[in-house]
């Protein structure tokens, strides 16, 4: 693991989490690591419940607890599977990751590094609220 590359240090810290996720029913746990600009990493794995296909993504815990802690902008995101792969965000938390997260966060996939932005080129967003 190259320790000056964002993305390999997240990698490591979604696999430190990722047998806390709680993934009874659907058998795939996920979790997800994050940077911010003052070089705290962030947490999240998946959370599920009895009703099927409802469940706490990982990108949400993890946003969640880093709403919490007061966290300053992301840059990098890594989400993985129970096998240690990475994967895309989920539609759901790519919404997410748009309203909390710069449109240069850089998201590992199993191609490489994309940006938010590039993730999502016509997001949909509170700009597009209006106000009534």
């Amino acid at each position: 693991m190259d320790p000056h590359d964002p993305h390999a240090r997240l990698h490591a810290a979604a696999l430190e989490v990722l047998p806390r996720a709680y993934a009874p029913y659907s058998n795939h746990p996920v979790a997800a690591a994050a940077l911010d600009d003052a070089g705290t990493i962030h947490t999240g794995v998946n959370i599920e419940n009895a009703a099927y296909g409802v469940t706490l993504c990982a990108e949400c815990s993890l946003i969640s607890s880093w709403r919490m802690q007061h966290g300053t902008a992301l840059t990098h995101l890594v989400c993985l599977n129970g096998a240690g792969a990475y994967i895309t965000p989920c539609g759901r938390c790519r919404q997410l990751l748009f309203e909390h997260a710069p449109p240069e966060l850089s998201i590992a996939t199993a191609n490489g590094p994309v940006t938010l932005h590039d993730l999502l080129p016509l997001a949909f967003g509170p700009d597009n609220l209006q106000e009534t």
